[in-house]
């Protein structure tokens, strides 16, 4: 339940953008933020990149891009599509034929970038397939492979670089009459990036998708995408997003949702608040949120839980959320549900039965959706 209405200084209001479809996904206007992840096998491996597809939908993605960097992978596209239910946007690159052949793959959307799709002709060629197959596109530009004029212009990738690149693009779009578009200027540098994408929202009204390219590792990589599309987020600035990563695609589908849910942008699975532990703590708080973590995986309702150590403010985030344990003495705790203490519990009962409530709960929140759908 939102709290927005009594807590203006939560609010976040979005920049008012046009709405797109990738495949049955809408982007921009006033659907919610999607989450977004590219495979990382060969293409070519047709099996494994289902697979991995299929995983990254299991953890919430709503689209997933593919790269096609060969009339092979254009090929091993075509059976790629068919076996998956995400929308999947080919990743094209240097060729303009493989945008061509992307579309007629089935491909949702084409992800072309300025800096090396080729000129306005070969543009015009894309645009005409993906108007044929009822494909959207996304202009990506890249801090990193910019178009040499505009470099020679500006001297080195900048933001002013970056907008002038993707506003270029734009312009070949809408001058074919071609409208379904959205737009990212990714950098790796936090700074450049944030600034980019700024300028860019108040230049064009198209969805805009965002990234901090190339941000690293699991860790490193999440902390830099937290606060460069953080604080872009904050400002309403973003449609869909991606956690670029040097890891399983899952985990930037995790890190997405997890940086979302911090904004309060989108709720899916168990947001669990949970203290960093001390001398206080009344069982092992660090070992059972791991455990819970991995315990609660499939539980895709939005849903809190708040596992607190002990009773200096586990009674009071407990109030605030669906299920919630808090650290007592004697080893048992307090076991909270819908914000109210409920019974006491044993610490080595607590990981089996707090599953047991955040699923119960689970369902009966399911139950109450269906029932108001109905």
């Amino acid at each position: 339940m939102s709290l927005n209405h009594i807590r203006p200084w939560r609010n976040i209001y979005r920049r008012k953008s046009r709405q797109i479809m990738v495949g049955n996904v809408p982007v921009g206007g006033d659907a919610p933020i999607s989450v977004q992840t590219m495979t990382n096998t060969l293409t070519t491996d047709i099996k494994g990149t289902i697979a991995q597809v299929q995983a990254a939908a299991e953890a919430g993605a709503d689209i997933v891009r593919i790269s096609v960097p060969d009339e092979a992978s254009s090929k091993a596209l075509k059976e790629i599509v068919r076996e998956v239910s995400v929308p999947i946007v080919a990743d094209i690159h240097f060729h303009y034929k493989r945008g061509i052949e992307a579309a007629e793959a089935g491909a949702a959307c084409l992800r072309i970038n300025p800096g090396n799709i080729g000129d306005e002709k070969r543009v015009k060629e894309v645009i005409k397939a993906a108007r044929d197959h009822n494909c959207s596109i996304r202009i990506g530009v890249n801090a990193g492979s910019l178009e040499r004029h505009l470099l020679e212009k500006y001297g080195e990738p900048c933001p002013d670089a970056m907008v002038e690149s993707g506003l270029d693009h734009i312009k070949i779009l809408q001058d074919n009459d071609f409208h379904e578009f959205k737009i990212s200027c990714k950098a790796s540098d936090v700074f450049m990036a944030a600034a980019a994408y700024q300028q860019l929202a108040d230049a064009t009204d198209a969805p805009i998708h965002l990234g901090i390219t190339e941000a690293g590792g699991l860790i490193s990589g999440t902390v830099k995408s937290a606060i460069g599309m953080g604080n872009l987020l904050w400002m309403g600035i973003g449609d869909t997003i991606r956690v670029s990563l040097s890891a399983d695609p899952v985990e930037e589908v995790k890190m997405g949702f997890e940086i979302l849910k911090s904004l309060g942008l989108r709720h899916r699975g168990v947001n669990i608040i949970s203290c960093p532990s001390c001398a206080r703590q009344g069982f092992d708080v660090i070992k059972t949120v791991e455990a819970l973590e991995k315990r609660l995986e499939h539980i895709k309702t939005p849903m809190s839980l708040s596992i607190i150590g002990c009773v200096v403010n586990g009674p009071g985030e407990a109030l605030m959320t669906d299920v919630g344990f808090t650290g007592g003495g004697n080893g048992s705790g307090m076991v909270y549900l819908a914000g109210k203490q409920s019974h006491k519990l044993g610490n080595d009962a607590m990981i089996d039965h707090i599953v047991e409530q955040v699923e119960a709960r689970a369902a009966v929140i399911e139950a109450h959706e269906q029932a108001a759908a109905e």
